[in-house]
């Protein structure tokens, strides 16, 4: 086949590399056809309801308010999440179109990765939105005005965007004279650091605390932020105020269970799961890309009665 030429011949491209090669899900290209359907569902299901989304908040008055314009910050990254990787994923499926450019591929990794973080970021500041809702009501619209807001999605794009910058730059300048075929279905940082023919300790002691430092704090403020919630609203004295309470919660929980689920998953499979086959961490690594941003908004459509009620109206065609 011209398709196994090409992959055969990019073993010799020599160690300055115009194009990779994404293999799609190693082991499996058989199924790449039917493999497609569930991937597409989603990916459209996700476009949908975070366009959906975006507008309902846009365009109510009424979800004007902190904690819908976090709702509207994760949308978008959800966005950016899916359709950086997802339509090179599908070409592959259905067309068998493997291959990317070195430079492509970089970009692909620094969309994924930065937003990876920036999704982090938001939960956290998500869970403080909850935190001080709950814990101190009657500071709340002075707290999180407007302003606070914009400089916390400030705050995490930088943070994303500097702690991410290093590593297209780093992965440049390594040789890559071994292969230039990734076993993969998008760009990944250590996907490319194993093609390298050089020291490659720094990219992945950074690529590890990177991951430990930044998502493993995140998720300890996000616990101790909820550990503090729990006590105030066991605290409350009638029942129904503390249903409640825990009610207002119930979405950003679904949202960190849905967005870290795969990913650990995937982390305990990759590192101690040395008899699972390769496909199985691919489809995994697959699925936190795909799965978050297709399950938000239907979390918060069925948990939120503002959004859930506005989107009712605009699909029956109806207006305020």
């Amino acid at each position: 086949m011209p398709q196994q030429d090409n992959l055969s011949g990019s073993n010799s491209t020599g160690s300055d590399p115009s194009v990779f090669f994404l293999m799609g899900v190693p082991g499996l290209e058989a199924l790449h056809p039917w493999i497609s359907i569930p991937f597409c569902s989603m990916f459209t299901m996700a476009l949908l309801g975070n366009c959906t989304l975006l507008y309902v908040i846009k365009t109510e008055p009424s979800l004007h308010k902190p904690m819908f314009y976090f709702l509207a910050m994760l949308a978008v990254i959800d966005l950016v999440l899916s359709t950086t990787t997802v339509p090179k994923i599908l070409s592959i499926f259905w067309f068998n179109s493997r291959e990317i450019s070195f430079n492509t591929c970089l970009v692909q990794m620094f969309f994924l990765h930065s937003f990876f973080i920036m999704q982090s970021a938001l939960l956290l500041a998500m869970a403080f939105d909850r935190y001080v809702a709950i814990c101190n009501p009657l500071r709340y619209a002075t707290i999180l005005t407007n302003s606070v807001i914009a400089k916390i999605g400030l705050a995490a794009l930088a943070r994303a965007v500097l702690l991410m910058v290093p590593l297209p730059f780093v992965l440049k300048r390594l040789p890559y004279c071994r292969s230039h075929i990734i076993s993969h279905c998008y760009c990944e940082h250590m996907a490319m650091v194993k093609l390298a023919c050089a020291d490659t300790r720094f990219s992945n002691v950074y690529g590890i605390i990177v991951t430990l430092f930044i998502v493993g704090l995140d998720l300890i403020f996000i616990f101790l932020s909820y550990v503090k919630l729990l006590r105030a609203v066991l605290s409350l004295a009638l029942k129904d105020e503390q249903l409640k309470a825990l009610g207002t919660c119930g979405s950003h929980l679904c949202a960190i269970l849905v967005a870290y689920t795969p990913v650990v998953l995937s982390s305990i499979i990759h590192r101690f799961g040395r008899h699972v086959a390769p496909h199985v961490h691919i489809l995994l690594a697959n699925l936190y890309l795909l799965f978050p941003p297709m399950m938000n908004p239907i979390v918060y459509g069925v948990k939120t009665k503002q959004i859930r009620d506005r989107v009712l109206l605009l699909f029956r065609g109806k207006s305020f």
